[in-house]
C-alpha cells in the first residue's frame, strides 16, 4: 500500500493519504480492502519520510487489531515500491511470496473483489493491471481549439499484482540503469518478458486527486458504513 505522496493537487495540508472520509483516514480504507481479502498474507505499508508515527496512530486508531508492516517510502512512487520489494526480498528469493499486489492509498473505493481479480490474473499471466474506458478525451490541433480522440484508450488503475519473482528482478534492474517507471506495470514491462494482462477495473475505483474526489469518495463510503450496519 503506497502512502508516501502529497495531497498538492487535493489542496490537502500535508499527505492526503490521512483525510478523514466517513469516520476513516482514506489510508484506513484502503488498507481495510487489503487486509480484508483472505489471498492476501501480509499488508505493508510505505508511509512517507518523517509519517511513520502519523500511519501508526492512524491504523490503531481506525484498524485495531490489523496486522500492518510498516516501510519508509522514497523520493518517488518507483522508490517507494523497490523499498517494499527489499523489504520482502528474502521471502521473495525463497519462493514465501509468490504474488505481490501493488495498490495506492488513494484508491478507498477498491474492495476485495478487486483485489482478487487482481491476484488471480498476475498468477495466471504474470501481471494484472485494472482499467477503464477513457472517453470524453480530446487533444489540441495545430491552429487551435480542441478534436476528440477517437481511438479506444483506457485509464489504469490499481490494484496491479505481479508474480514476485519477476518484479524484484526488473526493480533491480531499473536501479542498476537509474530507470523510473510511472508505475509498477511500466518498470515490468521494460525490464521482463511477463505478460501483463488488463483486466476490468471498476468506474467507483476513483483516485482521489482533486478536491471534488473528496466529497465524491465520502458520499461513496458512507454507503458502505450504512450498508456494514445493517
Amino acid at each position: 500500500m503506497l502512502a508516501a505522496g502529497i495531497g498538492a493537487r487535493v489542496g490537502a495540508d500535508g499527505n492526503k493519504a490521512y483525510l478523514r472520509l466517513a469516520g476513516r483516514s482514506m489510508l484506513s480504507w484502503s488498507v481495510r480492502a487489503v487486509a480484508g481479502t483472505a489471498e492476501i498474507g501480509r499488508v505493508i505499508l510505505v508511509y512517507r519520510r518523517g509519517e511513520r508515527d502519523v500511519a501508526a496512530r492512524a491504523l490503531a486508531d481506525d484498524l485495531p487489531g490489523v496486522a500492518v508492516e510498516l516501510v519508509e517510502g522514497g523520493d518517488s512512487r518507483h522508490e517507494s515500491e523497490f523499498n517494499v520489494l527489499r523489504h520482502i526480498a528474502a521471502d521473495i528469493e525463497d519462493g514465501t511470496v509468490e504474488v505481490v499486489l501493488i495498490h495506492d492509498a488513494a484508491r478507498p473505493l477498491a474492495g476485495p473483489d478487486l483485489m482478487r481479480a487482481a491476484l488471480d490474473t498476475a498468477r495466471r499471466h504474470g501481471g494484472a493491471v485494472p482499467a477503464v474506458a477513457a472517453t470524453g478525451l480530446a487533444r489540441p490541433r495545430p491552429g487551435g481549439g480542441f478534436e476528440p480522440l477517437t481511438q479506444r484508450l483506457v485509464r489504469v488503475q490499481t490494484p496491479q499484482a505481479f508474480r514476485a519473482g519477476p518484479l524484484l528482478q526488473a526493480y533491480r534492474r531499473a536501479a542498476d540503469e537509474a530507470f523510473d517507471g510511472t508505475d509498477t506495470s511500466a518498470c515490468v514491462q521494460h525490464f521482463t518478458e511477463v505478460e501483463v494482462r488488463v483486466f476490468p477495473g471498476a468506474a467507483t475505483n476513483l483516485k482521489v486527486t482533486y478536491p471534488p474526489d473528496i466529497r465524491l469518495a465520502e458520499h461513496l463510503l458512507a454507503g458502505t458504513v450504512n450498508a456494514d450496519r445493517r
